[in-house]
């Protein structure tokens, strides 16, 4: 069944039915074959922005669809439901339009927004290095002043949509200054000089291609660089605030896709004359999963709602990744455990699911980093 939503207005659940239907119809009918090849779904992209569900968060002054946050990530939630991977890389373009539509010049705005949030263009986000992945002070790729512009040199690792996109927003080094001496560009995928490492052979979300990202004396335009130098640092934090609470609602819905799958298993299933849902012991694994998931839930619509107000929510967004990203991982290693031996097969989809769980823990920063910033906000 549906999850039941509490939406804020008429329109909002006209969207989230909208998204259930292409999930129903566009979807699911191509993930199995898409993930078992590895291939970046790049028409699908093309089609959500058409859809206008890349643009849901962002202003309709700078063409993007007005919604509040907890519209935003329970469309999210629904499209991961469906297929994970394409969730997650609505999230990650999301974030790469956030430093323009948040930083930008009102002309960087103009010439830019519109090809990241109709759909025409799909991007990348590159932060995390080799060396330099939850300690952002430590990026090494630079950038150096000549004269119209800037040169890049150096790498970014596990970047999504990497030799697929459209355009890099990259955070690099202008200065020596420690977390001060970083700068936001966006730079184009034609520029000359940049190339990309073949794709990482990741445990999951092959769908979602990523790899390095090489600059080679990169040459990017004064126009190019969002915010001032050495603002890179706070842009990139503001950027992965919000991103925490995509990759929670994402997380989300695959828990929820787990639970519905193992639900439908419990019920079919018989042995000793019976459906396996009869036996309590399942059917209370069944409940915790059900628990987990509603927890889930309400921690990332918390810090939605607390964001679309204007409050502080760095503690929330940190919780509702946690939270949601261990809940996920739990729920679909039990739906295996529900499903058996056939849940350690290719023939079912949660094997899959719990492989796609276990990297929501690890990226948008570790689960441990979010431990962290709970407890610093705690102990101020």
């Amino acid at each position: 069944m549906p999850v039941t939503r509490v939406l804020p207005t008429e329109e909002s659940t006209e969207l989230i039915a909208l998204v259930r239907d292409i999930a129903r119809e566009q979807l699911l009918p191509q993930v199995d074959e898409a993930e078992a090849a590895a291939r970046l779904p790049r028409e699908v992209f093309t089609m959500l922005g058409q859809a206008g569900l890349l643009s849901l968060p962002y202003a309709e002054g700078l063409g993007g669809g007005g919604q509040p946050y907890e519209v935003y990530l329970q469309v999210v939630e629904e499209i991961a439901h469906a297929w994970m991977s394409v969730a997650v890389g609505v999230s990650v373009h999301s974030l790469t339009a956030f430093p323009v539509a948040t930083f930008g010049t009102p002309e960087q705005q103009e010439e830019l927004l519109t090809g990241m949030l109709s759909g025409e263009q799909l991007g990348a986000y590159c932060l995390s290095e080799p060396h330099a992945g939850s300690d952002v002070a430590a990026i090494r790729t630079r950038a150096t002043k000549v004269d119209g512009g800037y040169e890049i040199t150096g790498g970014k690792a596990w970047i999504s949509h990497a030799g697929h996109a459209d355009y890099y927003t990259s955070f690099v080094r202008t200065s020596d200054d420690g977390g001060r001496g970083l700068s936001c560009f966006i730079v184009p995928a034609d520029a000359e000089g940049l190339t990309f490492a073949e794709p990482e052979r990741k445990m999951g979300l092959d769908s979602d291609t990523v790899g390095e990202v090489l600059f080679d004396k990169v040459f990017v335009s004064d126009d190019r660089l969002i915010g001032e130098p050495g603002q890179g640092m706070s842009i990139a934090l503001a950027a992965l605030e919000a991103g925490r609470l995509g990759i929670a609602a994402a997380a989300t819905g695959l828990a929820q896709r787990a639970l519905d799958e193992a639900v439908a298993y419990a019920k079919e299933r018989e042995q000793f004359g019976r459906p396996i849902a009869d036996n309590q012991g399942l059917a209370f694994l069944l409940a915790d999963m059900g628990a987990a998931v509603g927890s889930a839930r309400a921690t990332y619509l918390h810090a939605a709602r607390l964001k679309d107000a204007g409050l502080p929510h760095s503690q929330e967004a940190s919780i509702a990744k946690m939270v949601a990203t261990d809940a996920a991982m739990k729920v679909t290693t039990d739906a295996v455990q529900v499903l058996g031996g056939y849940g350690y097969t290719k023939d079912f989809p949660v094997e899959r699911f719990m492989r796609e769980a276990k990297v929501t823990q690890i990226f948008e920063g570790t689960n441990q980093i979010q431990r962290l910033v709970i407890s610093r906000n705690l102990l101020r």
